[in-house]
Order: C-alpha cells, then structure tokens, then sequence
C-alpha cells in the first residue's frame, strides 16, 4: 500500500479509516486470500497511528470475517470483502462433476489469461516456487493436495484480480476433493502420469512467462479437461 498518513484526512474515526484503506487494499489484490496482513507495528507506521488504533480495525476485520489471526503468527486474509462467506457446493453425482469442471475451466482460464499479461517478476518467482513444490510432491509419490492449490492460487494471484482471487480461493474444497479422489485411479502415481501431470502444467507455466493470454488459457483449459478425464477414466492418456 502507499504510504499514507490518516491523521487529517477524511472523516469517521481512526478506526474506521484504517478498516476502510485495507479493505481497499485486499480488493486491489495487493492482499490476497491466504496471504499475511503486514503486522500491527507496520501498519501502525503506515497510517501514522497508534498500535491499540491498528488494533480496533483488525477486530472489525475479524469480526467482518476478512482476516483471521493467530497469536504469533499475525493475521490473515480470509477472503475478500464482499464474497459470501460459503461453504463449496456439495459435489452430488457425476452431472455435478460435469458441472464443476465446466465452472473450473472457465474461470481458471480467464485466471491464467490475467496472469500472463499482469504478472511481475515477484509473480513469476511464486509461480515458480509453487511449481517445484508442486513437482517435487507428485515426484515423491504424495498426492500433492495442498501443493496443487498453493499453484492454482498463484495463478490467481499473478492476474492481480482480487475477484479471480477470491473465486478460485472460495473453489479450493472441491478442488482439494477431486485431488483426493483422482488418488484412487489405477495409474495416478505411475511415472507416465506423474510426467504428464506435470508437462500440463509447465505448459501453463512457460505460457504466463512468455505473457502469452491466449496460450496460457488453453493450456490450462487442457490441463483441466484431462484432470477431468483422470478422474472418470483409469486408462492412461493417450
């Protein structure tokens, strides 16, 4: 955030105008969900305010269910003002998988779009991070559960589109929830399927890099139409 002094400046109380300059923060991505606030002492410094102020507006944050805090560890950006508070559409049948990927693709597509032609160096280097993550866990022969959303959610991020952000982070349930179940096909741990997991998904990556929209959403709209195919199909990919 820009560095900003609140002494004189607007009306309502202190409070109320720091509650209102982060919220304003978290909805330009400059916070996305997942990711830590700065602490009490850095905002305190930034808005020229008092800590116990600082606090006040970390409450209604709270209270907002915005952020969550733990002691010691700060606080965190739940979601983005705005978004419901929801739990994941339960996933019934095989029509409401259907459904789901067909809702996946089109916002991870316009996702990855954003990403490619957004992203920065500080980007890059978290997709990056996400990335090897990602690979060294499907390498290790774990099912990469939380390293595959950690790489889906800095996607999101790169596209510095709070509501992509928000929409994929509100999608982590049911994407967790295939992940889990594509560990019972037959050939999801075999090194063919571990290597043609992860060619998808450098294809996405190479793509963002080469700031490529066009390409980035196709390669991820292949991508999610054969993790689709992964979970109804125990044949390898052709």
């Amino acid at each position: 955030m820009t560095p900003t002094l609140l002494q004189n400046d607007g009306v309502g109380s202190l409070p109320d105008r720091i509650y209102a300059r982060v919220v304003e923060a978290i909805l330009r991505g400059d916070f996305a969900p997942h990711n830590k606030l700065p602490t009490e002492g850095a905002l305190s410094a930034q808005f020229g305010v008092s800590r116990p102020t600082v606090r006040e507006a970390l409450a209604r944050l709270r209270s907002d269910g915005i952020i969550d805090s733990k002691r010691g560890a700060g606080s965190t950006v739940i979601r983005a003002p705005g978004t419901p508070m929801v739990v994941a559409t339960p996933i019934k049948n095989l029509a409401d998988i259907e459904r789901y990927y067909a809702f996946r693709s089109c916002i991870e597509m316009g996702a990855a779009a954003g990403a490619a032609k957004f992203r920065d160096a500080d980007d890059l280097e978290a997709l990056h991070a996400a990335f090897a993550a990602l690979n060294t866990a499907m390498e290790g022969g774990h099912s990469g559960a939380e390293e595959d959303v950690r790489f889906h959610l800095a996607i999101a991020s790169a596209s510095h589109n709070p509501f992509f952000v928000a929409t994929i982070a509100t999608s982590v349930a049911p994407i967790r929830q295939f992940i889990e179940l594509a560990r019972n096909v037959t050939d999801k741990k075999s090194p063919t399927r571990v290597r043609a997991t992860q060619a998808e998904h450098q294809a996405i990556v190479d793509a963002i890099a080469r700031r490529a929209p066009a390409e980035a959403a196709e390669a991820i709209r292949i991508h999610i139409l054969n993790a689709k195919r992964r979970i109804f199909e125990s044949t390898p990919l052709p």
